[in-house]
């Protein structure tokens, strides 16, 4: 761990010492890109970010991450709409960024079956003018956000960045896999180093109320009943967010080799230990010490019985596997979630 941690420092420092722009942090308010930007930061980058602010969850939980996170590490967050390609242009015409972390989408697999333009918007349109400002500024680096969602209802397990991912479940993970093969054709026609991160079940302090923990903790908490889809035996690689910003920022600065043609690479983040949604209901009844009421539901549209990643392409890049362990994860949202509801915030209700 020691030495590859000092070939991230020296990788950092490398591209800090070039005289090029600053980190552009994309979705900067969000759960991810606020855990992101606040690592960048801590480690000497100058880091630059941006969100639209939407109502998707109430923005005051976005606000707060940037008060809390963003701004005491010296980071800006701008309000910039990445759909309008006029805003978009601008902000790379402002921050000239050497790299971007490209990590704001419209999110959520639900929601999608009843608001599929927004999912147009943000994650087609806006990913499209975030491509063509890369190209523009000449990027040493994109690394953007895909999902495990692509992966659909694949009964391989677990999920390899080799597997076939045509036949997605929902029109969010149908946007990812389009994010995806849009990277891989700028990498192909301009040459632009281009990495996608697929994500299973990220969790963690900070994160979105819309996530079934987040929903779990909520209501187990005010003793209102939990709902749990398919009896609870739906599995889950729920990873804790420390380890999906340690990838995230180690990836950052190991782009593909130039000598790749195109120099456009998958990875997974997951913790590689999928746990059946009851069994997380316990371990988090255990973090809050309440016992949850459970209301048993069928299936729901759009879901996939199992998300289980394969970090082994990750392992052997960069050298490092998520390890956090959901009881120490958990214990950590708890101790989170207890303080912010002693602070009566507003997106807690």
């Amino acid at each position: 761990m020691g030495g590859a941690a000092s070939g991230i420092a020296d990788l950092a420092g490398s591209a800090a010492d070039g005289g090029r722009g600053p980190v552009l942090v994309t979705g900067a308010a969000g759960f991810v890109g606020s855990a992101v930007a606040a690592r960048l930061a801590a480690m000497g980058q100058r880091v630059v970010g941006c969100d639209n602010f939407n109502d998707y969850y109430d923005p005051a939980l976005k606000r707060h991450r940037a008060a809390a996170l963003l701004e005491p590490a010296g980071v800006a967050c701008q309000a910039v709409e990445l759909s309008d390609a006029g805003q978009t242009a601008a902000l790379f015409e402002r921050v000239a960024p050497a790299l971007v972390v490209h990590l704001a989408a419209q999110a959520g697999v639900r929601h999608s079956l009843q608001h599929p333009g927004a999912y147009v918007q943000a994650n087609l349109v806006g990913f499209a003018h975030v491509l063509e400002s890369c190209r523009r500024h000449r990027v040493a680096h994109l690394l953007y956000a895909s999902s495990s969602s692509v992966y659909g209802a694949s009964a391989r397990t677990p999920f390899s960045e080799h597997d076939q991912t045509d036949a997605p479940l929902s029109l969010y993970a149908a946007t990812k896999k389009a994010n995806e093969v849009m990277a891989y054709s700028y990498s192909h026609l301009y040459g632009l180093p281009a990495t996608g991160l697929r994500f299973f079940t990220v969790y963690g302090p900070w994160g979105r109320p819309d996530m079934a923990y987040f929903i779990f903790a909520r209501k187990m908490l005010a003793g209102q009943h939990i709902p749990v889809f398919a009896e609870g035996k739906l599995l889950r690689d729920f990873t804790y967010i420390d380890d999906i910003v340690e990838g995230v920022v180690r990836l950052l600065f190991k782009p593909p080799p130039a000598s790749n043609q195109p120099a456009h690479a998958l990875f997974n983040i997951g913790h590689d230990q999928p746990v059946r949604v009851l069994d997380f209901i316990h371990a988090l009844e255990h973090a809050f010490g309440v016992r949850a009421a459970l209301d048993f539901q069928p299936m729901q549209p759009g879901d996939v019985p199992a998300t289980h990643a394969d970090t082994g392409k990750l392992q052997a890049w960069i050298g490092y596997k998520p390890g956090t362990s959901l009881e120490a994860g958990l214990a950590a949202f708890a101790r989170w979630y207890e303080l912010a509801v002693r602070e009566n915030v507003s997106y807690l209700k």
